[in-house]
């Protein structure tokens, strides 16, 4: 049997497809079911975050695993699966063992370090082993995987090198301000009671905002997440809980929202936080500078001493696509628009157009074509022609006109979804007055986020554990074979023993035992050197040949040496546990 992964995160997909393959809790308990009744596959356990969703089975064909695997997942995420293939990524024996371990230390985390994943593993790793569909090897390899993040975060500074993806979303909210400045005195909203939302409530807590109000569908939850607020020995915030129909009214009165909820649907659409907006400054909440008013660019533009574009319908022929006279202000020749009209005209126009030009223009040209007349007004026009038709467009006469920027106002609500999928409408982005920050811009946010010296040192502790992984999965791989092969041995020595007893019936105990524990020892000396070699040779690479070595030379039963593998996996069930 072999390890392999299918799956897909931030790094492989984009948020939006992200968001439409997330699996709910009941989605993942039937994908773990699907995966251990499909063939290929003998054990199974789901991995699933707000930015990742990976399936971990212990399969015996490659390809057949890949395919099963990857059809399952978009089964069961709603996403088809030629839509989705492209945004999955595999990894097999090694690798998957190296990925699982360094998604355990925050090294494949939207921030780097960040130590909320594992408590996802260890929830992963129970939710398979309360439905039975963890075996040794994703037993040992969970248990492990969480063993090696405590050990990246305890002999590391990879905490430095990253923090939680609240603490970042409430950086990118403050907009690179002093999060306890920024947060200090503030009426925060909570939506949500799970384990992020609870996390982000505490960490406001922590960071001094004023008031922190928790909306949860059950109402319990929420109020057992403010009692927990209220009665903090670290903070004093004023906490309370409300029921989720009063978010709108809520949303009025705060300064921050954070949600991260399980809903499939949007929590906070566009118009309830106009509405929210609207509500608490009496102002709508107008879309973004980029829908200004442009009689707002032309004054600028007037402001800059640049002379506006003619109007498209101006000219004074109406039989002429140029407005002539009006271009006379402009000392560089055509306007853009003149430009772009000749650059659009076919042989018999520009003909045409050399018969306007040559009744008579203010346009000024004699410094261009070195002589005036309308020869020289035709073959300037010949030349701009020829040069569209070569290059694709006329060389650009004039300075480009400034780009003006209206400035957008300062946000009076800060809104930090966290879910997956989203719980606040995307086009809340566009919206003036408020600032959201959600998955997708918090990916693009930590993008380019620079690697501290600390990360090296934890991808060096992953490749030595996933070395000695390897080696102890090797080696146990053939321990059932050596197991076998001495049990063999016993019965042979019993054999033996009993036989002589047969030949020689006047035996007496003490000879008896000596003989018997001298014919134990000679057995154990001769099996001891090659038992212990197979197992070195076994932990190496490429080394799970020697045990079909072994029961061949040794003419070992097949199914002996399958009962002591289930034996040791029935003795693994029963002492199981979370690391």
């Amino acid at each position: 049997m072999s390890l392999l992964v299918v799956g897909l995160s931030h790094r492989s997909a984009p948020v939006s497809v992200l968001e439409r393959a997330s699996l709910n809790a009941g989605a993942q308990l039937k994908l773990l079911q699907d995966t251990v009744a499909a063939e290929p596959a003998a054990e199974a356990a789901v991995l699933a975050t707000c930015n990742r969703i990976e399936l971990y089975a212990d399969v015996d064909k490659f390809h057949a695993g890949v395919a099963e695997l990857s059809t399952l997942l978009a089964q069961h995420s709603g996403v088809g699966l030629e839509e989705l293939t492209p945004y999955l990524y595999v990894h097999y024996e090694d690798r998957a063992v190296h990925h699982l371990f360094s998604v355990a230390c925050g090294l494949d985390s939207m921030v780097v370090g960040e130590g909320q994943i594992l408590g996802q593993i260890k929830d992963s790793l129970a939710r398979a082993q309360d439905l039975h569909t963890a075996g040794r090897l994703l037993n040992d390899l969970f248990q492990q995987a969480l063993r090696v993040g405590k050990r990246a975060h305890s002999e590391t500074g990879i905490d430095r090198a990253g923090q939680s993806l609240v603490t970042f979303g409430l950086e990118q909210l403050s907009a690179g301000a002093d999060v306890q400045q920024w947060a200090r005195g503030k009426r925060a909203l909570v939506i949500g009671a799970g384990s992020m939302s609870s996390l982000a409530a505490a960490t406001l807590a922590r960071a001094g905002v004023a008031e922190i109000v928790v909306a949860n569908r059950t109402f319990e939850r929420a109020e057992r997440l403010a009692r927990i607020l209220s009665e903090g020995d670290d903070t004093d915030v004023l906490a309370r809980a409300v029921p989720m129909d009063s978010v709108p009214g809520e949303l009025t009165r705060a300064d921050v929202a954070v949600s991260c909820t399980g809903a499939t649907g949007l929590v906070l659409t566009a118009d309830a936080v106009v509405a929210s907006v609207q509500g608490r400054t009496g102002a709508p909440a107008l879309e973004d500078a980029a829908g200004a008013d442009t009689a707002v660019r032309e004054a600028a533009v007037r402001e800059a001493g640049e002379t506006p574009l003619p109007g498209a319908g101006s000219a004074a022929d109406e039989n002429c696509p140029l407005d002539l006279s009006s271009v006379s202000s402009v000392p560089s020749g055509f306007s853009v628009m003149g430009e772009a009209a000749v650059a659009g005209m076919d042989a018999a126009t520009l003909e045409q157009h050399g018969a306007w030009a040559a009744g008579g223009t203010a346009v000024d040209r004699t410094r261009e074509a070195g002589r005036s007349g309308p020869e020289a007004d035709t073959e300037l026009i010949g030349a701009l022609a020829a040069t569209a038709t070569r290059v694709g467009r006329i060389p650009e006469r004039r300075r480009p006109e400034p780009v003006v920027e209206v400035p957008r106002p300062e946000p009076v609500l800060f809104l930090l979804d966290l879910a997956m999928p989203r719980d606040v409408d995307a086009a809340v982005h566009r919206l003036a007055g408020v600032r959201l920050v959600d998955i997708e811009s918090l990916a693009d946010a930590s993008a380019d986020a620079p690697m501290a010296a600390d990360v090296d040192m934890v991808r060096r502790i992953v490749a030595d554990e996933v070395t000695a992984f390897g080696a102890a999965q090797r080696a146990a791989h053939i321990t059932p074979t050596v197991v076998a092969l001495r049990s063999m041995a016993a019965d042979v020595v019993a054999g033996e023993i009993a036989r002589l007893e047969g030949r020689l019936p006047g035996l007496d105990d003490k000879h008896r035992a000596e003989i018997t524990q001298t014919v134990k020892r000679v057995v154990d000396k001769l099996l001891h050197a090659p038992t212990v070699r197979v197992k070195q040779l076994a932990a190496e690479p490429g080394g799970a040949g020697y045990a079909d070595a072994l029961r061949t030379l040794f003419d070992l039963d097949q199914e002996t040496v399958a009962s002591v593998s289930r034996a040791e996996n029935s003795t693994t069930e029963k002492n199981r546990g979370p690391a």
